[in-house]
């Protein structure tokens, strides 16, 4: 077991080790020890050499020999890449988006660390077109990611670069690389649970150990891979690339597999992984870079050593910067001038089972409401809002709104694992209160709560830096209600006009301070989320939603759906 190490500086030699209660005691007892704060570790003068010597022996610590001056200039990080080769894209880049691009297209095997909200995405498909247009091979190309975007992955190539993008589904499992013979799609996207589904034949059993009487751990020569997948793709990207941190687990091997002798891979993670080195070491293994960075044993050694396990990080942060790994803030001052003040994005979501099977009975049902509306004049509509056909409506959010919590948790984990704070807003109590029992660790804005609980939660949320998720009720929380310590804001069900949303946006905008704030809408895909959020769209620049008439808005907006479910 690894417990520590002791490194010889210019004038004391510095112990760092676990905190374990008698090696803790020992270090104690050597003569004029001190502990420094900023570098934490132990500090023995070089005089006691013997002592320290003796102490290392004891309790098995690495004792490194050599002086260790660290010119820290020589860890300047450079800046990213001119985009010099102009790409045809159908949606232009951001300036600072081309840095990210340009690195991607000379590095070809990629860890992008870019915040959330900088388009990693863009960026991604952006630099395959590139390469594309300077005659690289780089499609057929396969996009892992969570299954809440392979909706959004495929429409983002259709309006980024033009390229055809499908999503695999299960009735071309087996002849979806006709596609691409035929010039129907030039990516595939697939989410990271159907891996083995669509790409592995069989798994070897490992068998048991003998001398312990437990199972061995699976390798990847365990795996066999279809064999006609093995060289057809010819590029990997993969989304939330922090989920194959863990050497252990099938999913990594499969990438691993896939990305095997690959020239283009691009890692996309808003996850600052460098705090933790060890989280690297799937990574550059998937791009074949863990030999860049001096081998796994050396990489171990060197940049995981100590009690946080972790070790030399200006020089590993060097070296991830200038062979495979970039990281902006959108909060630097390049970027965030690029930046609009508020961005807002939409997460298609496929239902559950249950759900999509609900909610198309439920649809059929809303037709007997409708009948007798199709000739309706507004002011009957107006006296029937809050009668059969509002509440058939309002049946359709509900189901929509329970169907796609898996991919609302799924990003609110990826969100909070990017060390960002999340403000999420939703109307049903059940799913406020389902929300809050996947993430216990959260404070919530209701109707149900008083104003001091109101305020507590605000109090906590703002000030309390463990405190990264708040669920609002979109009318508790919509207006009067200060949220600025997150810039990311998520809505799982929206309100019926474009007023209450730009409010419950805003609270987590800055007045009189340059902030963007990404805005991102869940859509249940084929319900009336999707019409909903069109309508609010296109009546975002009417000028009596701005001036307050909301009541004709909404009055205007249920017609429209109506009119929409006729149809």
């Amino acid at each position: 077991m690894y417990i520590g190490e002791v490194k010889t500086m210019p004038d004391h030699f510095a112990l760092q080790f676990k905190p374990i209660p008698k090696v803790l005691a020992a270090v104690k007892a050597l003569p004029n020890r001190s502990w420094d704060w900023n570098n934490k570790y132990w500090k023995v003068p070089l005089s006691h050499k013997d002592l320290v010597t003796d102490f290392a022996k004891k309790f098995g610590l690495d004792f490194d020999r050599q002086a260790e001056v660290v010119n820290t200039k020589q860890f300047i990080i450079p800046d990213l890449p001119e985009l010099k080769q102009p790409i045809t894209l159908k949606r232009p880049l951001f300036h600072f988006q081309e840095g990210g691009v340009a690195y991607m297209m000379e590095k070809r095997r990629v860890i992008s660390g870019d915040d959330m909200g900088m388009g990693k995405t863009s960026q991604a498909i952006a630099a395959l077109a590139g390469l594309h247009q300077m005659g690289e091979v780089v499609y057929p190309a396969l996009v892992i990611c969570p299954s809440s975007v392979k909706i959004n992955w495929q429409r983002e190539f259709a309006t980024v670069s033009g390229a055809k993008a499908l999503v695999l589904v299960d009735s071309i499992k087996n002849t979806f690389m006709e596609y691409y013979r035929a010039g129907m799609a030039q990516v595939f996207i697939v989410n990271y649970e159907s891996l083995k589904k669509y790409f592995v034949d069989h798994i070897d059993d490992p068998g048991i150990n003998e001398e312990t009487g437990r199972k061995k751990p699976l390798r990847i020569n365990h795996i066999h891979f279809k064999e006609k997948y093995k060289s057809f793709f010819k590029s990997i990207v993969a989304d939330e690339a922090h989920r194959l941190k863990s050497l252990a687990t099938l999913t990594t091997k499969i990438v691993k597999g896939l990305t095997t002798d690959k020239e283009n891979i691009l890692l996309l993670t808003g996850t600052p992984v460098i705090n933790k080195p060890q989280d690297l070491v799937a990574l550059l293994g998937i791009m074949n870079h863990m030999k860049t960075l001096g081998g796994y044993q050396f990489f171990m050694k060197h940049y995981c050593s100590g009690p946080r396990e972790a070790s030399n990080l200006q020089e590993l942060n060097y070296n991830l910067n200038k062979h495979c790994f970039y990281r902006r803030n959108k909060t630097d001052k390049n970027i965030i001038q690029d930046l609009p003040d508020k961005m807002r994005q939409k997460v298609i979501c496929q239902l559950s089972k249950e759900a999509r099977k609900e909610y198309d009975h439920a649809k059929s049902n809303v037709a007997s409401y409708l009948a007798k509306y199709r000739n309706a004049t507004t002011h009957e509509i107006e006296k029937s809002m809050n009668a059969e056909i509002l509440m058939q409506i309002g049946v359709l959010k509900n189901i929509s709104a329970r169907g796609k919590l898996k991919d609302v948790f799924d990003f609110i984990h990826d969100t909070l694992a990017s060390g960002q704070k999340l403000v999420v807003f939703a109307s049903l109590t059940e799913i406020i209160e389902a929300v809050q029992k996947e993430f216990p660790h959260s404070v919530r804005i209701t109707g149900q709560d008083d104003t001091t609980q109101k305020q507590a939660a605000i109090d906590r949320f703002q000030t309390d830096p463990g405190m990264m998720l708040i669920v609002c009720n979109l009318k508790a929380a919509g207006v009067g209600v200060t949220l600025t310590a997150a810039s990311n804001v998520a809505f799982i069900e929206q309100g019926w006009h474009s007023a209450i949303m730009d409010q419950a946006e805003d609270r987590c905008f800055r007045i009189g301070q340059k902030n963007n704030v990404m805005c991102t809408y869940f859509l249940g895909e084929d319900t009336i989320d999707e019409d909903i959020y069109d309508l609010i769209q296109k009546k975002r620049e009417i000028a009596n939603t701005v001036s307050g008439a909301v009541d004709e808005f909404e009055t205007t907006t249920v017609q429209s759906l109506i009119n929409i479910l006729n149809k």
